[in-house]
């Protein structure tokens, strides 16, 4: 079985988590930052499907409160198409409201501050992201799937 990779996209860093190869968990698997040349943003993702089988991406959707998308959403998509040209693979775009919240949460007040708090919230995102759409795929599941 092949993997499936999660992202919460930002406009300069973007949050990673990846699954297992059943499909069944998902893992933080750090943070990529967006490099002003396409060309190693590009090289960066088809090395990542290519070395880890990755067979999906989920890429979170920040949709606004009243599930209506906005600007957030629409770069998202605009990653979201090209990523898709560039690696080659499927791309499902999941719900994310409330996902920075909840990462932020599960990493309380701790001693995270600056880059490294940022860059564990990215990744936590992408974990929540990821999680809730395996979750979504299991036959007895609860999670709707037209996130």
């Amino acid at each position: 079985m092949l993997r499936t990779l999660g992202i919460d996209y930002g406009d300069r860093h973007i949050g990673l988590a990846m699954s297992d190869a059943l499909g069944l968990t998902a893992q933080p698997f750090g943070t990529y930052e967006l490099k002003a040349a396409d060309a190693e943003n590009k090289r960066f993702f088809r090395d990542l499907v290519a070395k880890y089988e990755i067979n999906e991406i989920v890429i979170g959707n920040p949709l606004r409160m009243d599930g209506t998308p906005g600007t957030r959403s629409e770069k998202t998509r605009q990653f979201a198409d090209w990523l898709e040209k560039t690696a080659g693979r499927p791309i499902i775009l999941w719900d994310e409201r409330l996902t920075t919240r909840q990462a932020l949460q599960s990493i309380g007040d701790g001693k995270l501050k600056g880059r490294d708090k940022k860059d564990r919230e990215d990744q936590i995102a992408a974990l929540i992201i990821l999680s809730t759409y395996l979750e979504s795929k299991r036959p007895d599941s609860d999670v709707p799937q037209d996130r």
